[in-house]
Parts: C-alpha cells; structure tokens; sequence
C-alpha cells in the first residue's frame, strides 16, 4: 500500500478573535495570518498571548474564542495537519531518547526500520548520538528540549506551532539546532514564538510584534533572502538594532 502524499502547507487565518484570560480581555477582534509555507516569528513581551496564540491555531478546546480561526484551503476530514512543540518537553519518564523521539509514529503503529533510521540521523545531527536509551530524568534540560524539537519535526507535517524552541540551549547549540530545524521546515507553514530578536531575523520570512493587553500588533517585518541567516551579516546586526529599538520603543509606551 502506498503513502498518501502529506497535505500542502495552508494558510493560517485569524478573523475578528476575542478570547477572555483571567477575567481580562487577552485578544479583542484580533486578526491575523500567516501565509502558506513561511516562517512567521511572533515577538513580544510576556503576558501579551504569544502562547495562548499557538493553543488557538492547535484548536485547543480548552479555550473557548469569539471569531474563527481556519486554515485555507480547507483541510480534508481526518487530515495530519499540525505538530505542536510546547514550552513543556513531556517526554514520557519510562521511554528512552530514541523512543521519545519516535512518540508520534509508535502510537499511530507506524515505527519501522526506516523511521528509527531518521530518528538516529536527528539524534546525531542535534548533538544526542550515543543517549537513545537515556531516560529523560538522566537529561539536562537542554537535552530533553532538544528531544522535544526532534519529535516535532520527526512528524512532518505541514503546520508546525512552536513555543520558545530554543530558549534552553546554549549559544552554539541554539545555532546548530536552529540550522537544523530550518533546513526540515522548509515549505511548512511555521509559526515560532520566542523572546529573541536575532532568533526571528535567522529564521522568519516574517516578524509579528505583539503587545498590549489585549493584544494588538505593534508592528510586522517582512524578512528577505533564504533561511537561516548569517548572524554574522551587517545587513542582520543593522535589522537586529532596529528591531531591538522598536521593541525598547513599545516596551515604554506600554502601561505599567
């Protein structure tokens, strides 16, 4: 029997969405989206729904909306559509690296020599090689992150929603496995949260700023030439002071 092709990225389509937070308006006829197999990063300060942004986009029925949120085209019934990859690693306790990795694919049934092949490959390429038998609790917080990344991506799916991927990594790991996870996204539609400017301008054909309570977007950057840059590019560290400045600009304007 042969595979069925993976659906195509769609676009992601916030219209008018209003969503209550604590007894306090996080989102007010908020509208958005992100475009069809492009990496949109989303910067903002704490508090301003950058998390709660990514559970909408996943449907989380745990957070009734006003407004719809939809991906165009239509997705057909049944259809693989969204990997997620919260700020929580949960990986499970009992299972070694390698299986932890290979999550989606044991509980669909689908583990076969070729999926443990590519498992193997990530490990090794995410700097893991050697610890597929660890147990996370013998893990560096670093090392289960970097596991929670790589069972993302091993889904391949054409929606990709992560949450502050890299906030746990050192400075050269954060660069290898950003390398890594733009070369295995390319023509997914990527929508990344994350507290680091330089991070969105490496790896986002977009920038979204958001702010404010409820939210508002502050301001949207559109990013040219393939991922992921050089950070070492003067054309990057002048983007990269700009954008620092608007977000210094906005983060003084803001109520207290």
């Amino acid at each position: 029997m042969v595979a069925s092709a993976p659906p195509a990225a769609p676009a992601i389509v916030l219209d008018r969405v209003g969503l209550m937070f604590a007894g306090r308006p996080l989102f007010t006829d908020l509208s958005l989206r992100f475009a069809a197999g492009r990496t949109t990063c989303v910067l903002g300060p704490s508090g301003c729904g950058k998390s709660t942004l990514l559970k909408l986009i996943a449907g989380s029925a745990a957070l009734p909306a006003d407004g719809t949120v939809r991906f165009e085209p239509e997705p057909a019934a049944g259809a693989r559509l969204v990997a997620w990859m919260g700020q929580n690693d949960l990986l499970l306790p009992w299972l070694g690296l390698l299986d932890n990795v290979l999550l989606g694919a044991r509980l669909r049934g689908e583990v076969n020599d070729t999926r443990r092949a590519r498992a193997r490959d990530l490990l090794h390429a995410a700097g893991l090689a050697g610890r597929e038998r660890a147990l996370p609790a013998t893990l560096s917080g670093g090392m289960r992150q970097r596991a929670a990344l790589l069972r993302t991506l091993m889904e391949e799916r054409p929606v990709l929603l992560m949450d502050e991927p890299f906030s746990a990594l050192d400075a050269l790991t954060r660069m290898r496995l950003q390398n890594l996870a733009a070369e295995l996204t390319r023509g997914a539609t990527v929508v990344l949260v994350t507290h680091d400017p330089l991070e969105a301008l490496r790896l986002a054909d977009r920038i979204i700023v958001l702010t404010g309570a409820p939210a508002r977007v502050a301001a949207t950057l559109e990013v040219d030439g393939p991922t992921p840059r050089d950070p070492g590019d003067p054309d990057l560290a002048r983007r990269h002071g700009e954008l620092l400045g608007l977000l210094m600009a906005e983060a003084e304007t803001a109520p207290s």
